[in-house]
């Protein structure tokens, strides 16, 4: 039964993983929805599948690589008169293998989408919630933003950011009726690694180890529902980031590098 036919949720990256999963679930609470991702025709055939659960669907395709990208998502929400109460922030990619080697344009685009595109959608959302006395947002952090790490070293570094954003801007509002919550979680089986160019890499060769989009989504509407500051999808995940907390950062990065490395790497 719909709950929340009065409310809309907006979720960039809308169309696949984790993102799709999210939307699911607020359609299945009867969440008006805004979809974004890149492709309107994938959002497009998201809206079909969801037709029967949701009261209205709003698809919106949007690149959000590019840096005018952002606002311009927002004018068009305005613009079609939508008040958007909840803002999950799922849009993100890696680039996989050693910095040095790796494309500069493309570190710099992971960068603009991973954090620039996320902080212009987050304060241009949150200034509404906050004037209105109520909001929710979730933020995609990342277990990967626990630790640095070799092989993936700038997308671990847009998550330390996602994370460290997260809590200071929840602390910053958190008597303005608006909670913002920051769901981690680990290797999720996603399309991820395919756009990283990740799949060689010794973290993703165990389908078995990888968690499913749809039950990190749980964990995290969940705990966005709840207004948690943050949750760590996954008893692995749980204990990783706890490790993490009490080893060195040269020590952390050494064994996040172990175990990233590419699976026909040899000992020099």
């Amino acid at each position: 039964m719909a709950q929340h036919n009065d409310k809309t949720a907006l979720i960039t990256g809308a169309s696949s993983g984790i993102g799709y999963e999210l939307v699911k679930l607020f359609a299945q609470d009867g969440y008006n929805l805004i979809l974004v991702s890149r492709s309107q025709e994938d959002l497009e055939e998201v809206a079909r599948k969801l037709s029967t659960h949701s009261s209205r669907i709003t698809v919106i395709a949007k690149d959000l690589f590019e840096p005018s990208a952002a606002e311009e998502l927002y004018n068009e929400v305005q613009a079609k008169g939508l008040k958007v109460d909840v803002l999950v922030n799922d849009a993100a990619q890696g680039q996989y293998g050693l910095f040095v080697d790796g494309d500069l344009q493309r570190y710099l685009d992971i960068i603009q989408l991973n954090i620039s595109s996320l902080v212009v959608l987050t304060h241009k959302f949150l200034k509404d919630m906050v004037a209105r006395g109520d909001g929710k947002i979730l933020n995609l952090s990342s277990i990967a933003g626990k630790a640095p790490g070799p092989w993936q070293a700038v997308y671990h570094a847009t998550k330390a950011f996602v994370q460290s954003f997260t809590e200071g801007i929840r602390s910053e509002v958190k008597d303005t009726g608006v909670t913002i919550t920051a769901l981690l979680p680990g290797v999720t089986d996603t399309d991820f690694f395919n756009k990283a160019d990740m799949t060689e890499s010794k973290a993703v060769q165990d389908k078995d180890d990888m968690a499913d989009p749809a039950d990190v989504a749980k964990d995290g509407y969940e705990a966005l529902m709840r207004g948690d500051d943050m949750v760590v999808s996954g008893f692995k995940n749980k204990m990783q980031v706890a490790m993490a907390a009490i080893t060195p950062d040269a020590a952390l990065a050494d064994n996040m590098g172990k175990q990233q490395e590419p699976i026909d790497k040899t000992d020099k």
